[in-house]
């Protein structure tokens, strides 16, 4: 458990400011594009934004980028070139067997092992091409339809997308098991219809968030590194330990001191080079990946 929580706060101890800078303006558009449609339910037949099944929302991505490929999986497992898992790129369409009859389902490779994809059971979400306990079985090839990283600009700092409550719920409840015994998760602005309904009402049963005093979730808001602190102390069952941290923007009456400290004194994050914490830094999206990246390992 403590494993899963180091490799957490490994993540967050990245510098946004240490992101490469861009070099294929096309494969960054191409997985912005992929994201903007996160939470999209699934629809068997499915090729609009009302419902995709996997195939169409690939296609509806790449057709986003003027990119044209065909409508079903088997075709596109047949369009472009193979690739090795080793030398995957972003925008590379990867391929799984998941009916034990051959290519039955595709998705959109986005860097560091992941994938995003229109999933039966929660729609458009990412995963991890590794993951031991379902897709890393069921890997089976990817194609090169259009090689992004061809494509040279002007190097730039990549839009920074930051994690929201609902995203960190998704992840949370997905990587503990968690789920909801309860007919009604108690958040009034969440509705049976939104997409993280399940995951927001297991953690929030589980006790992990609570809404504010108007009883609601907020799943747009972002959260900051203290209020992810709070939220991993007790998802994992941490005790508190109260006390000083060595972080300069960290003092003794600040809210999330202890929820700081039990994490520093369980050697869990060392804060930043500048000696900083980062109390009040939004988490950002990539973090989040990484997180699901390295747990997997």
């Amino acid at each position: 458990m403590k494993r899963i929580i180091f490799l957490v706060f490994a993540c967050l101890l990245i510098s946004t400011s240490t992101h490469d800078t861009a070099s294929a303006s096309t494969s960054n558009s191409l997985v912005s594009t992929a994201k903007a449609y996160m939470g999209t339910p699934y629809k068997y037949a499915g090729t609009t934004t009302s419902g995709f099944d996997c195939s169409g929302y690939t296609q509806y991505v790449f057709n986003k980028e003027g990119v044209s490929i065909p409508r079903t999986t088997s075709q596109q497992y047949s369009t472009g070139k193979s690739v090795a898992k080793a030398d995957l790129q972003s925008g590379d369409l990867v391929f799984f067997n998941t009916s034990g009859a051959g290519v039955s389902h595709v998705g959109i490779y986005i860097g560091s092992s992941n994938f995003i994809h229109a999933s039966t059971s929660r729609g458009v979400m990412i995963s991890s091409i590794n993951d031991p306990a379902y897709w890393g079985k069921r890997y089976i090839g990817a194609r090169r339809v259009t090689d992004f990283s061809a494509e040279t600009t002007i190097a730039s700092t990549p839009q920074v997308n930051y994690a929201t409550r609902g995203e960190v719920a998704e992840i949370l409840a997905q990587e503990l098991n968690l789920s909801s015994k309860a007919s009604n998760q108690g958040f009034t602005d969440i509705s049976a219809s939104h997409p993280q309904h399940d995951a927001i009402a297991a953690v929030g049963e589980a006790g992990i968030f609570t809404g504010n005093t108007a009883g609601e979730f907020m799943p747009n808001n972002y959260l900051t590194r203290s209020e992810l602190a709070k939220v991993l102390v007790g998802a994992f069952d941490l005790s508190l330990t109260p006390g000083t941290t060595p972080f300069s923007d960290v003092s003794t009456s600040n809210w999330a001191n202890d929820y700081i400290n039990t994490l520093y004194t369980n050697k869990l994050t060392m804060g930043y080079a500048d000696g900083t914490f980062g109390t009040t830094k939004k988490v950002t999206s990539n973090e989040l990946l990484l997180f699901i990246d390295r747990l997997k390992k």
